[in-house]
């Protein structure tokens, strides 16, 4: 083609003065056949541009990369219109740069959401490791409140009977231990072992809501019985609120015969009958 051109342009302009018309003449004649390369800076426009497109500038930058679309048709057209000149490598510079930060802004969309991302899967995995270790903290705190409420039933099982019911935990002492016959004014001998149900109760449960129930055989007028069981009842209670338990957390109640335990037409029965029974109720 360009063996062509140069007989063509000879053909037009000989001689050596007339090779400035040569070339000139080349020119228009390789642009008429449209063969005239690019210039450097439409390539590297159009070269930044594809970057821009397949390098995530589409999805995170849309608006950049439009515009640097526009940027570049400017300068292709410009460069149909007059080749290589100016005017073409000034509009190619132009959508070069604008392709070049669209891919930039692409970029730094595409690394923000990553970092994004892994912030958001560090605060989870934050947030699980927590939770598991807020899970064994738990279980190891009612591992720890399971030994300790068995040691505490140890304790007082020296001293009293202690059972579990639905109610809560159930403290009884023989009123023979505690009351002389058919009275109500706490012997000695109850007084120190009120002292250590009391002790008991602080440390394992200070803030315990308890009832104290007053229990006699069924010997002896129902009335009576009623009245016995309630003064021993409140002497129970008054000695525990003397011992530090809070006034308000603890009540007392005469049943009398009402809640027998064992057969009442023996004498052993009868003992066993003849009781108070110191009741920590669960949490509510």
């Amino acid at each position: 083609m360009r063996s062509l051109a140069r007989s063509a342009v000879s053909a037009v302009f000989p001689g050596r003065a007339a090779s400035a018309t040569r070339r000139q003449a080349l020119f228009l004649f390789l642009f008429a056949c449209g063969t005239v390369p690019p210039p450097r800076e439409l390539v590297d426009a159009r070269s930044a541009y594809q970057a821009a497109a397949q390098g995530g500038a589409t999805e995170q930058a849309p608006a950049q990369l439009h515009e640097a679309r526009q940027s570049l048709n400017v300068a292709e057209k410009i460069f149909d219109d007059k080749g290589d000149s100016p005017d073409t490598r000034d509009a190619a510079y132009i959508a070069l740069r604008k392709a070049q930060l669209a891919e930039s802004a692409g970029r730094t969309m595409m690394a923000s959401k990553e970092a994004e991302n892994l912030g958001k899967e560090a605060r989870d995995v934050e947030k699980d490791t927590l939770s598991r270790t807020q899970r064994e903290l738990q279980k190891t705190r009612e591992a720890f409140e399971r030994e300790k409420h068995a040691r505490e039933l140890l304790e007082l099982q020296r001293i009293a009977n202690v059972r579990q019911e639905s109610r809560g935990t159930v403290i009884t002492l023989s009123g023979s231990v505690l009351f002389a016959s058919n009275e109500a004014t706490l012997l000695g001998a109850a007084q120190r072992k009120l002292d250590e149900v009391a002790d008991a109760i602080l440390k394992s449960n200070p803030d315990a809501t308890i009832v104290v129930e007053g229990h006699t055989d069924s010997a002896g007028k129902a009335a009576h019985n009623d009245e016995l069981s309630r003064r021993r009842a409140n002497s129970v209670r008054e000695y525990l609120i003397s011992r530090g338990i809070a006034s308000e957390k603890i009540r007392s109640v005469g049943v009398g015969s009402g809640r027998p335990i064992a057969d009442n037409k023996s004498a052993d029965g009868r003992a066993n009958n003849r009781r108070v029974e110191i009741v920590v109720e669960p949490p509510k």
